[in-house]
């Protein structure tokens, strides 16, 4: 038993145990994905967080010893965000004579999740901290976390809210746009990319591949915005409130 239970720490001590368990919980969550036949309550990353805080809490694995082999996963975050710019590349042709339309749509709707992002928490009591963490959400994470530092938020809890709107929009604004008769795939992409960022448009990559190219472009203006306008849009809402 000494010698299994060496060999099981010397795993658990390896980046190995954090890159397999990653890989199995995303594998895992992806076939889960397949049998309910794509429903978007089963969205792959949010069953993977899932799966995954199972099997640490099943081995007693901390999160610090998880993060040797966590960060390799991470580190494919970058290259794996950039190969979304493969759909936007497929409809520029399309999008040349919209350009100004898309520009304008992504501002207003940036504006509007900072500033409600803000006002949900402030009107709930929740506290300064917590409205300052929630309004650059709508942002990617590395731009939710230096955002957040910038107006006096926690960027740890912004980088979960990040996460957590990224998974939810996957998740719920598909039904919501069909429910509210919204099937234009371009207004269904620039929704999802200023909403839910990478998470959703990877999401839509496999089922509305025109709308995922919108995604992408929204995701992408969306994030240099949050991070120009948070601090203006901030300090007007803490003068009037």
């Amino acid at each position: 038993m000494s010698i299994l239970h060496e060999l099981w720490r010397v795993l658990t001590d390896s980046p190995v145990f954090g890159v397999g368990l990653t890989l199995g919980a995303f594998l895992l969550a992806n076939r889960i994905a397949t049998w309910v036949h794509g429903h978007p309550l089963a969205n792959p990353v949010f069953l993977s967080i899932l799966l995954t805080c199972l099997g640490l809490a099943l081995t007693g694995v901390d999160y610090q010893t998880y993060m040797t082999g966590g960060e390799m996963i991470g580190f494919l975050l970058a290259p794996a965000t950039v190969a979304l710019a493969v759909p936007l590349h497929r409809e520029a042709q399309r999008m040349r004579g919209s350009l100004i339309a898309v520009l304008a749509s992504v501002v207003a709707g940036a504006t509007a999740a900072v500033v409600t992002g803000y006002l949900v928490v402030h009107v709930l009591g929740g506290s300064a901290a917590a409205a300052l963490s929630m309004a650059p959400k709508t942002a990617t994470t590395p731009v939710s976390i230096a955002v957040s530092e910038k107006i006096g938020g926690e960027p740890a809890l912004s980088a979960v809210l990040t996460i957590l709107a990224g998974i939810l929009g996957a998740m719920a604004l598909g039904p919501v746009l069909t429910a509210a008769r919204v099937h234009d795939p371009r207004v269904r992409g620039l929704a999802m990319g200023v909403v839910s960022h990478g998470i959703g448009t990877s999401a839509m990559l496999q089922s509305e591949p025109r709308a995922a190219a919108y995604s992408a472009l929204a995701m992408a203006i969306t994030a240099p915005v949050v991070a120009l306008l948070s601090p203006l849009l901030v300090a007007a809402l803490l003068m009037v409130g």
